[in-house]
C-alpha cells in the first residue's frame, strides 16, 4: 500500500490505524488522515510531526460540499500514483434507543454519516482509485492495488440480531453493508475491492469501557486482514481478525 486514506483520526479506530500501519512490517509512504479539528488532534499532531508520511488533512463528514476539495487535496499528495486505499473509519454510534424512545432525528443522523457519507465519499474518490489499479495492474485484487475498507459493526448484521433496540446504529451499519455490496459490484470492472470489516467490541469511546479489545489489538488485527484480502474477499463482511460475519 502506497497510500491509504483514513476518515476520523482524532481518536479511537482512527487513531489506532494510523499507529498500527507506522508500526507494520510495510508503513505506506503516505498515510492520509483525516478529522475535523485537526488543532485539537493533539496525539495525531505529535505523531505527524514525527513522521513525515503522515499528512493531517482537515475534513468533516457532514459537508458534502467539502468533498471535491478533500479529493482535490488528495490528489495533489498521491500525483501520478493515485490513492491504494479509502478506510471510511468515522461514525457515531447515536443513543441505544428502544422503539418506544425512537426519533426521527436520530435515525437521520445516524444514516447521514454512518451510511451516506462513506458511500458518496468512495464516490468521490473513485477516479484516484481507478488510478492506482491501473498503476498496480501487475497486482492481484486486493490493498496493494486498490480497494475500499468500511468499517462497520456486527450490530448491523440482521442475522445476528437477537437483542433488538439500537435502531438508528444498527440500521445504519446494515445499509453500509448494503452499500458495500453493491460498490463492490459497481468497481469489479475497475479492479478496485470493496470489503466491510467489524472492527470488534472496542474500548473507545464509542465502545465503552466495558469492551474486552483494546484499540491497539484491534488496530493491528485489522490492518493485517486488510494487508491480506484478496478476490475472495470482495463484497465481504468480515471481522477484525478476517473471519467471515453472517448478513
Amino acid at each position: 500500500m502506497k497510500s491509504v486514506l483514513i476518515t476520523g483520526t482524532n481518536r479511537g479506530i482512527g487513531l489506532g490505524l494510523v499507529k498500527s500501519l507506522l508500526a507494520s512490517k510495510n508503513v505506506p509512504q503516505r498515510i492520509i488522515a483525516t478529522c475535523r479539528k485537526p488543532a485539537e488532534a493533539k496525539e495525531l499532531q505529535e505523531i505527524s510531526e514525527k513522521n513525515s508520511n503522515v499528512h493531517i488533512v482537515q475534513f468533516d463528514l457532514n459537508d458534502f460540499q467539502s468533498y471535491p476539495s478533500l479529493s482535490e487535496n488528495v490528489k495533489h499528495l498521491v500525483g501520478d500514483d493515485g490513492l491504494n486505499v479509502l478506510i471510511n473509519n468515522a461514525g457515531i454510534a447515536g443513543k441505544f434507543l428502544k422503539i418506544g424512545y425512537l426519533k426521527a432525528d436520530a435515525m437521520l443522523e445516524c444514516f447521514k454519516i454512518n451510511t451516506v457519507a462513506p458511500t458518496i465519499l468512495t464516490k468521490e474518490f473513485i477516479p484516484l482509485l481507478k488510478q492506482a489499479a491501473n498503476k498496480n495492474s501487475n497486482e492481484p485484487l486486493g490493498a496493494k492495488r486498490a480497494a475500499v475498507i468500511n468499517i462497520t459493526s456486527i450490530l448491523g448484521s440482521i442475522a445476528s440480531n437477537d437483542a433488538g433496540g439500537y435502531y438508528p446504529y444498527r440500521c445504519s451499519k446494515s445499509a453500509l453493508n448494503a452499500a458495500t455490496k453493491s460498490l463492490c459490484l459497481d468497481l469489479k470492472d475497475y479492479k478496485i475491492l470493496v470489503a466491510c470489516i467489524h472492527p470488534g467490541w472496542v474500548k473507545t469511546d464509542m465502545g465503552g469501557a466495558k469492551a474486552p479489545l483494546e484499540v491497539s489489538s484491534s488496530c493491528e488485527s485489522l490492518v493485517k486482514t486488510i494487508s491480506n484480502l484478496s478476490q475472495d474477499h470482495n463484497g465481504a463482511f468480515l471481522n477484525y481478525d478476517g473471519e467471515p460475519l453472517p448478513w
